[in-house]
């Protein structure tokens, strides 16, 4: 087996893939197989804790647990699939200080699993007595959770298999680039924390556009919510302190082998403000040769007076 991912840090990597049935997790892991990690597809995720048992919880007459990197492949069809409960059991092994977690979800537009399915003649392993949209939609709405919590979302809507095996590559291959892969998103802080976030900004001091009335249904997207918020005497001078902070920490965090850092910018309902910033900051670290994704985690969400509170000013 290959050592091309071989590292200095002692402790055990592991990568969690999931996704959306045919959206390419078993092309992911079989990748994965071929720069020399040890891969599983459809592992029992209860039964994870006992594959990566913490150093000291083996007997004498058990081996010391291989460093080879581990990929661990698992859907909707692996045994005890329960979301919730496998979000909390990624919290509890991500904080031990032995393992080096990573959590990747494969995702694709449901127009385009639709005509794979069509395409190969398969059938969706949600399917029953659904359509494939209906049985699509169905698993996408399971899985949003998992999705939510992923540091690595890989799109696969406009990828041939060739590419997604390059962007895997490219990630956690030998020849990785140096800098770390970087997320910049915007949330709503009213639904809920980002939990993997390694940078969170407050952006809830601006002055808020819900309540204006004409900007109230529009977001950060849009030209008359970002004047809005330019406005604000506090935006210019706060961004660029945040932008000087970033371009200072960013190679820091490359230096000490960081692979994956996500930036996250949250206000209120995770519409306006969030959104806003977190644009105009990808696009300042774009400027100065960085290459973030961006992702908006609430920015489909209905705007409420109830999420929003009550207008202070």
């Amino acid at each position: 087996m290959s050592n091309s991912t071989v590292s200095s840090d002692p402790r055990q990597r592991l990568l969690l893939v999931t996704g959306l049935a045919g959206a390419g997790k078993s092309t992911a892991l079989d990748v994965l197989e071929d720069l020399g990690w040890e891969a599983i597809d459809n592992f029992p995720i209860r039964m994870l804790e006992r594959l990566v048992a913490e150093p000291g919880e083996n007997s004498q007459d058990t081996p010391t647990p291989s460093r080879t990197p581990l990929a661990i492949g698992f859907d909707s069809r692996t045994r005890g699939f329960v979301p919730a409960e496998i979000i909390t059991l990624i919290k509890k092994m991500a904080a031990r200080g032995d393992l080096a977690l990573t959590f990747m979800f494969i995702d694709c537009k449901t127009s385009e699993l639709e005509r794979r399915y069509n395409e190969t003649r398969r059938r969706h392993p949600m399917a029953q007595e659904r359509t494939v949209q209906d049985a699509i939609a169905a698993e996408r709405e399971l899985l949003e959770p998992l999705r939510r919590w992923a540091e690595v979302v890989i799109d696969t809507s406009a990828l041939s298999a060739n590419e997604l095996q390059t962007q895997v590559r490219g990630l956690f291959g030998k020849e990785q680039r140096a800098e770390p892969s970087l997320t910049v998103s915007s949330f709503g802080f009213a639904r809920g924390m980002p939990p993997l976030a390694d940078l969170v900004f407050d952006m809830r001091f601006l002055d808020n556009p819900h309540w204006i009335e004409v900007l109230r249904e529009k977001t950060g997207l849009d030209e008359e919510v970002g004047a809005h918020i330019r406005k604000d005497p506090a935006f210019g001078a706060v961004f660029e302190q945040i932008r000087s902070l970033l371009l200072t920490v960013l190679p820091r965090y490359a230096a000490q082998g960081k692979a994956y850092v996500h930036i996250a910018f949250g206000c209120t309902g995770g519409r306006h403000r969030s959104v806003f910033t977190a644009e105009g900051m990808a696009k300042a670290l774009r400027d100065e040769g960085f290459s973030p994704t961006v992702r908006h985690r609430n920015l489909k969400s209905r705007a409420t007076d109830t999420i929003e509170g009550t207008n202070e000013s």
